[in-house]
């Protein structure tokens, strides 16, 4: 019987729970792994390589080989391990949430100094108001 889940009709919002934590497994890992210096230089020398030293979906090797943030998350991944892909690349925070929303860092820098993303289509989709 599967469970109810009230949130997944947030437009536009992937929530981290156990069901994306059991698919993200070993991409979460793998993005672990980046964190020892020597699996980040690995990693940078031949990527696809490393990637297929773990057993991840094709579709996540491909989403990491792209840097589709957005596609990791809904294969699995969680935004804290996906940071350390950022970080090897020599991003900050900041420059990857620029990009799964679209905008350029200075963009998505003024939009958060602005007060964020308008509530307006972020409701539940059952919600009025």
């Amino acid at each position: 019987m599967a469970l109810y889940k009230p949130y997944l009709d947030i437009p536009g919002t992937t929530i981290f729970d156990a069901e994306q934590s059991r698919k993200g497994y070993h991409l979460n890992q793998f993005c672990m792994s980046l964190m020892k210096a020597e699996n980040r230089a690995r990693f940078k020398a031949g990527e696809r390589l490393y990637l297929d030293e773990w057993p991840m979906t094709e579709a996540q090797k491909e989403a990491v080989l792209a840097r589709d943030l957005n596609r990791c998350i809904a294969l699995g991944g969680n935004i804290y391990f996906l940071a350390k892909i950022g970080a090897t690349d020599g991003k900050s925070f900041q420059q990857m949430a620029g990009s799964m929303t679209g905008l350029s860092e200075e963009e998505y820098r003024a939009m958060m100094l602005g007060g964020g993303r308008s509530i307006e289509g972020n409701r539940y989709t059952g919600e009025k108001g």
